[in-house]
């Protein structure tokens, strides 16, 4: 199919950034670092393209999101994590020396959907609502600036090992990283509230009850908590940036799980198939 082939293409381009995310790591003056930091954004470009390409003529194809299956979701959330990353890395110049922190994630992501099934799917009747594209773009957005943050707390982290300190020298210093990993953590935070509400009046309308503690909802909730209590501890306890930053990704990680595991691992109806 098509669609397959330019999928295909969008990962080829994804390794091609994966490639590129040792040597733009820090040192910004170098001009080897420079190089790989516009290849590397060039390359990034270059696989959101294709794969908005892909997405596209494959909802055109089925008639419906890539909301459905594991392969769907896997691919529209490297997309949306890429993007969020990609716009981001424009924005904020501190978080070019970080792409290495990224890739971890998005390669996860990649492979995962190299491995899953890509045959269509069914699309539940509870998902024929408007709340399905809301709750989807702000769990996107959350989950996206939940991984920026935690790629930019983690560089104070990282300067503590012999390498890091090496290859993170020439940016800016901890303090810096630290707010802005507060700051992108904050509006994480923001979109995963919004995330929370419209999955309970979807909920409603969909089972007739706002909240039933199923697994997903139980999970998301402690990710909303651990999240929560990050930015509380760093405005009270005023923990080291680093400490800061593994604070941030045990929060991903347990994001992570919830969004790509507890969906498919319960037998709870949450998935909207009834």
């Amino acid at each position: 199919m098509p669609d397959a082939m330019l999928l295909w293409a969008a990962l080829a381009s994804y390794a091609l950034v994966a490639l590129m995310a040792v040597p733009a790591m820090g040192l910004p003056w170098r001009s080897r670092t420079r190089r790989a930091q516009a290849v590397a954004a060039l390359a990034l470009a270059a696989a959101l393209a294709l794969h908005t390409l892909s997405l596209g003529l494959r909802w055109s194809t089925l008639g419906h999101g890539p909301f459905t299956t594991m392969h769907e979701i896997l691919s529209s959330n490297l997309w949306s994590l890429a993007l969020v990353f990609a716009l981001a890395w424009w924005a904020v110049r501190e978080l070019r020396g970080a792409l290495l922190l990224v890739m971890p994630v998005l390669a996860t992501l990649a492979v995962w959907l190299l491995m899953a099934d890509a045959r269509p799917g069914h699309l539940p009747p509870t998902y024929a609502t408007p709340l399905l594209y809301l709750h989807t773009l702000v769990g996107k957005l959350y989950l996206g600036l939940l991984l920026v943050a935690t790629a930019l707390g983690l560089v104070p982290a990282l300067r503590r090992t012999a390498w890091g300190a090496a290859r993170c020298a020439g940016l800016p210093d901890d303090r810096r990283f630290d707010e802005l990993a507060h700051r992108f953590a904050a509006y994480a935070l923001v979109f995963d509230t919004l995330m929370l509400i419209v999955g309970a009046v979807w909920a409603q309308d969909a089972w007739g009850r706002y909240w039933a503690w199923d697994p997903l909802e139980t999970w998301a909730f402690a990710s909303w908590l651990a999240l929560a209590a990050a930015l509380h501890a760093r405005a009270t306890l005023r923990p080291a940036p680093a400490v800061f930053g593994l604070w941030l990704a045990g929060v991903f990680v347990l994001a992570f799980l919830t969004f790509f595991g507890v969906p498919f691992i319960s037998t709870a109806p949450h998935k909207g198939a009834v």
